[in-house]
């Protein structure tokens, strides 16, 4: 007998957990814990706040400006202001101007970590596998590619190469848990103690990553 075909979120069952862990994390921080960043580390230029809009921008930039033919052909993808979504002053985060509360931002989280997981539910893992896209050319693939079992090319520096749909899901999960580790360590430059268990998988983990700590 052969096995029918499952839904790709069959493989990818840590997106339907992925808003509350995120959602956890930041509940009940005031404004200027959002706002906190020091030039003592690297990774503290972005603040709470900017690191979650960056989470909620990136995923319709790849699933909707990357993908939105392959995935959305009708166009259905209900994003209707992608240009303060996706182009907008800000540097690769929702339009500060517009998406500034906490609470609009963990809105729009919400509504693209749902698209991600209907992108999932709506294909096989055997088509998003046979999918695949350029990708753009950045210093940091010629590392990040490593932590992919597969589905992407790295070559030169930067590095471009390619990128299978597939693994563009899997880059979208290491993205939020990475920047999620981010705002744990954010938390502790601030004396706060962080609530929630960082998947131990994506970026963060990788060798030569800066993983310093307050």
């Amino acid at each position: 007998m052969v096995n029918p075909i499952k839904p790709a979120i069959t493989y990818f069952t840590e997106f339907e957990t992925l808003y509350m862990l995120i959602a956890s994390e930041i509940d009940g921080l005031s404004e200027e814990q959002l706002d906190y960043t020091s030039d003592v580390w690297e990774w503290a230029g972005w603040s709470i706040r900017n690191q979650v809009s960056h989470m909620a921008s990136l995923i319709p930039r790849w699933l909707v400006l990357r993908w939105g033919s392959t995935l959305f052909p009708l166009e259905d993808h209900g994003v209707e202001n992608i240009e303060e979504i996706s182009q907008s002053k800000s540097d690769r985060r929702l339009d500060d101007e517009v998406y500034w509360r906490i609470e609009d931002i963990s809105l729009m989280l919400k509504k693209f970590i749902d698209l991600a997981i209907r992108v999932l539910c709506d294909n096989s893992l055997e088509f998003m596998a046979s999918q695949k896209i350029d990708r753009d050319a950045t210093p940091q693939w010629e590392m990040m590619a490593k932590a992919h079992p597969n589905g992407v090319t790295s070559e030169g520096i930067p590095a471009k190469g390619s990128m299978t749909l597939e693994a563009t899901m899997r880059h979208i999960y290491f993205e939020e848990v990475t920047h999620l580790y981010n705002i744990q360590r954010l938390k502790k430059a601030q004396g706060l103690i962080p609530k929630v268990v960082v998947p131990n998988v994506g970026y963060w983990t990788l060798d030569g990553w800066d993983r310093s700590q307050p």
